[in-house]
């Protein structure tokens, strides 16, 4: 029995977190390093993604899905 889970590339569940906490970094040295305003694109992330918690969806994960990037509920189950 052989699962294709894997090799079809991340799911939306797997990436949401992935770039958030990247742009949360990425913005966190931005703001020390040039200007604090760049907070602020930390905290736009951190409410994304207590609404991703909340009801499932947040914009980036409308728009991956709309690029066509799958769910891990269409994924093959061992």
């Amino acid at each position: 029995m052989t699962s294709t889970a894997h090799t079809s590339g991340p799911t939306i569940e797997r990436t949401v977190p992935a770039m958030a906490g990247t742009v949360v970094l990425a913005s966190l040295a931005l703001g020390m390093l040039h200007d604090p305003r760049w907070q602020v694109l930390t905290a736009f992330v951190g409410g994304n993604l207590l609404l991703y918690a909340a009801v499932g969806w947040c914009p980036a994960s409308l728009m991956m899905r709309k690029l066509g990037m799958r769910s891990s509920a269409t994924c093959a189950r061992p």
